[in-house]
């Protein structure tokens, strides 16, 4: 999609990771949660409606496939799944895997701490265990 752009929030707080048939897919970067965003590559998109019928089929798919492979791989309590945009209007889909002893268990993840940024190792092994996954969201 040509005249996409990353919203300049999604690119300073993120890691892109790769991307899908739709989506960048990209690593929030906190490494207190396993915490990945869907952002739908279509210019101006704000909310799932604004999406084709089609585009919303195939955002769908690959959010299921996101969280399915992201349990699988972490082995949380619970799956989040969040399309706030309050603070930045573009269409974005959270996927936080959750666990028991989070820190913010059983409430909402925001505003419970301040993020705890990757170091250079962490980032490259979650890379790693996320690049299957992502290169499955493009098939």
């Amino acid at each position: 999609m040509s005249d996409f752009v990353i919203h300049e929030r999604l690119a300073r707080d993120t890691h892109l990771l790769g991307r899908s048939q739709l989506c960048e897919v990209r690593l929030m970067n906190d490494c207190t949660w396993p915490w990945v965003l869907l952002v739908p590559s279509v210019p101006g998109i704000r909310e799932i409606y604004e999406l084709s019928p089609v585009q919303q089929q195939r955002l769908l798919l690959e959010s299921s496939r996101l969280g399915e492979g992201m349990m699988a791989l972490f082995g949380g309590d619970k799956l989040n799944l969040a399309a706030l945009g309050n603070m930045v209007p573009q269409l974005h889909l959270h996927h936080i895997v959750r666990f028991q002893d989070d820190p913010a268990w059983p409430g909402p993840v925001w505003g419970v701490q301040p993020p705890v940024p990757y170091g250079p190792e962490a980032l490259a092994a979650v890379r790693d265990t996320l690049a299957p996954l992502v290169a499955s969201l493009a098939d």
